[in-house]
């Protein structure tokens, strides 16, 4: 992979803190998928992302984000990530995990996340991340 999990993982808390569709879409493959809920269909290639992106950051701002200690298997990662932010007026916390499969090119080329919503700005516990 020419990309570390790092970087990547840095480009997409960028893309996030900016708002920037087109900069969270170039992180991925042109034929990635997105599965931001595991019911519905998957967000595909950098139109759909960048799509999603698009409405999904629109009333956000104050954005931070973390990770926890990524989990790498070949060309598969887990890793925990913690992002507080202020949604239409209001502070939330997301607390959630994404599943990764990358391509020899270093993007992403499938994102699987399950994540939770709280109010107010929180902190993790003492263990999260490891």
């Amino acid at each position: 992979m020419t990309m570390s999990i790092e970087g990547w993982l840095e480009g997409y808390r960028e893309a996030w803190v900016r708002r920037d569709p087109a900069a969270a879409a170039a992180l991925f493959t042109e034929d990635a998928t997105y599965q931001e809920e595991p019911y519905a269909e998957p967000f595909a290639g950098h139109d759909g992302i960048a799509g999603y992106w698009s409405e999904a950051t629109a009333t956000q701002s104050d954005i931070e984000v973390r990770y926890g200690t990524p989990l790498v298997v070949g060309n598969r990662v887990a890793v925990e990530w913690w992002t507080t932010l202020t949604n239409a007026g209001s502070d939330v916390t997301l607390a959630g995990s994404f599943l990764l499969r990358f391509a020899d090119d270093g993007r992403c080329s499938e994102l699987r996340e399950y994540w939770h919503a709280g109010g107010g700005r929180r902190e993790p516990s003492a263990h999260w991340g490891r």
